[in-house]
């Protein structure tokens, strides 16, 4: 196993930007609600990770040798890999959550549909007149 010193000054330097970087750019894309808190969580957490990390060389050298990796960067490479499969499970369970949603709605929607065509049936002259989008005909209607 080939032995690991600390990062080099410029590497440290980038990294912790970087790493502090996308903690304040998560927090303002919450603040001004173009991202939810619930899909913040993983990208603050992360960013944490890296700047511990950095600080920590010796934590990641520990870790390296304890999964049996042979660097540090092929143990970054492999918890990066972990990250975006914890993404695309996120996004699974939204997009099914979505889409039951989208079925539900569409239901309520067929059958309010139907609901509304079985009052015309039963009312022509006022139903008829909504249906049209004719307002004015739907008023008279009610004032006579």
């Amino acid at each position: 196993m080939p032995i690991e010193y600390g990062l080099p000054i410029q590497q440290k330097i980038f990294a912790l930007v970087v790493s502090v970087l996308v903690f304040v750019i998560v927090v303002d894309m919450v603040r001004k609600r173009r991202l939810r808190e619930e899909y913040s969580v993983l990208w603050l957490a992360t960013s944490v990770v890296m700047f511990v990390l950095v600080l920590r060389y010796e934590w990641l050298v520990s870790l390296t040798r304890l999964i049996g990796a042979t660097t540090s960067t092929t143990t970054l490479f492999l918890f990066a890999l972990i990250f975006l499969m914890l993404l695309a499970v996120q996004f699974c369970i939204k997009i099914s959550r979505l889409t039951d949603q989208v079925k539900n709605l569409s239901q309520e929607n067929a059958l309010m549909k139907l609901e509304i065509e079985n009052l015309a049936l039963e009312q022509p002259d006022t139903y008829s007149n909504m249906l049209a989008g004719d307002s004015k005909g739907a008023e008279q209607e009610e004032g006579r």
